[in-house]
């Protein structure tokens, strides 16, 4: 990708929270792993005719302002202790005066990835961001990371990355991804695939066995393209028959980075992966990257 269509490079949401301060501290060194850019992008809600009159509301413009000044010079506090040293990447600021949801995914049309905090606080009161970024996980036009605060903790980068894998076309997006990511980071690919999400249980008739050999084969091809484009890339194949949630979950304590599409339909399970992806990002304090097909 190149010209409009990456100006933003990595996109980070700020807010002045906790959240914020983590969602930039980690888009700042996956932005100087990638060279490109890095933009802070804060968005300032409109004022609204249902708020106060009078005072407050002509002097909201100018407070808005001394906030976003404030946000801003925080973030970039937290870029310079995030680098450690390494080679800064290209520091922009964007300050959009619309509500935060719209202007994300707005933005995130001429970005690679957007980053977010799970939660935060909005310009004006209490915004969870929980709901930005089940909004922007479903919605941005690239994809989306989503960052927990964890007293500053910094994934192991020696930990592998683990991707979800269900053969729907977000699916495959997310294993293109997820072999880019782990390639770039110098560690290796866990590949979980859940070819059933009900747990096992008798059916009249059925080889469960069969059924498990079957998704291996799939698996394996669903891989092989990656692997020889890849061949740097070392790949743990991981086949589970139970939900997928749970597993993603429990391997994602050992991973650097998980990888998710934003919904899908498995060949053998039917899971979707819409329900899923939503419950590792709430769920999991590991890093999480939301790609859509």
């Amino acid at each position: 990708m190149s010209g409009e269509a990456t100006k933003y490079g990595v996109l980070v949401a700020v807010d002045g929270s906790a959240q914020s301060d983590a969602a930039v501290a980690w888009a700042t060194r996956d932005a100087a792993l990638r060279r490109v850019p890095l933009t802070l992008l804060h968005a300032v809600a409109p004022v609204v005719v249902g708020w106060p009159v009078g005072r407050l509301y002509s002097e909201m413009p100018d407070w808005q302002k001394t906030n976003a000044d404030s946000v801003i010079a925080q973030a970039r506090t937290v870029v310079e202790k995030a680098l450690d040293g390494s080679e800064p990447p290209e520091l922009r600021i964007e300050v959009s005066y619309q509500n935060v949801v719209p202007a994300l995914i707005e933005a995130s049309q001429r970005a690679q990835l957007l980053v977010v905090g799970n939660q935060g606080i909005g310009a004006v009161g209490r915004l969870l961001l929980g709901s930005v970024s089940s909004a922007l996980i479903h919605h941005a036009h690239c994809p989306v990371a989503v960052i927990r605060s964890d007293e500053g903790a910094v994934p192991d980068p020696q930990r592998p990355v683990l991707v979800g894998i269900d053969g729907s076309p977000a699916s495959e997006a997310a294993t293109a991804w997820a072999f880019e990511e782990a390639s770039r980071r110098g560690v290796g690919l866990i590949a979980l695939h859940a070819w059933s999400d009900v747990g096992i249980f008798p059916v009249l008739g059925m080889d469960w066995r069969e059924r498990e050999s079957e998704a291996g084969e799939v698996l394996a091809e669903r891989l092989a393209g990656w692997n020889e484009q890849y061949p740097d890339v070392n790949v743990k194949r991981l086949l589970v028959c139970d939900t997928p949630t749970k597993w993603l979950l429990q391997e994602a304590e050992r991973a650097q980075l998980v990888v998710v599409g934003s919904r899908g339909r498995g060949g053998f399970s039917g899971m979707l992966l819409g329900s899923t992806s939503s419950a590792v990002v709430h769920s999991t304090k590991t890093p999480v990257i939301v790609v859509r097909a």
